[in-house]
């Protein structure tokens, strides 16, 4: 007989197949990292100073990018949304697999906008939903507060308030 759970998903490395992998978290992080640690280092020791702060703080930004995107677990966040969904005031009958897409636009996006307050980069969200073939279905006004929702519920994993709003 089957197994109808489903496990979460273990995020594979598509090359070794470790799981735990994610790459966007770890690139974000480690440009954001080596960049500011080339100003850092420019600043205390000239060109070569640079050099060795962006290397060093491009290390340490891809760890703390990985740890990051390790707090979104793509397959509990669906399955959250599609529980929970039908408790928010915005719903009003529509299926989740409606709104499943502005929930994915919130999760992935705060990942994206790390330490970026939400209406800061409302416009980019609605530009980026725009641009996707579910904007058909559902426009930026309703899809904006499930993507918020997803959002927020990212940031309220995350340990501190990284944009600073209170949420």
């Amino acid at each position: 007989m089957a197994d109808d759970k489903k496990m979460p998903d273990a995020n594979r490395d598509p090359i070794t197949g470790a799981p735990g992998a994610h790459p966007v978290g770890v690139g974000a992080g480690a440009a954001g990292g080596g960049i500011a640690g080339a100003a850092a280092g420019a600043v205390v020791g000239g060109p070569a100073g640079a050099v060795v702060g962006a290397a060093v703080g491009a290390v340490a930004g891809g760890l703390a990018g990985k740890g990051t995107a390790e707090a979104v677990n793509p397959t509990v966040e669906d399955a959250y949304w599609r529980d929970n969904y039908k408790t928010r005031p915005y719903i009003s009958g529509e299926a989740y697999d409606v709104y499943q897409p502005a929930y994915r636009h919130g999760w992935e996006s705060r990942e994206r906008y790390e330490g970026k307050d939400f209406d800061a980069v409302e416009p980019d969200l609605k530009r980026d939903w725009e641009k996707t073939p579910h904007a058909k279905n559902l426009t930026w006004e309703k899809a904006k507060e499930a993507t918020r929702d997803a959002w927020h519920r990212i940031e309220r994993a995350l340990p501190g308030d990284a944009d600073g709003d209170g949420i």
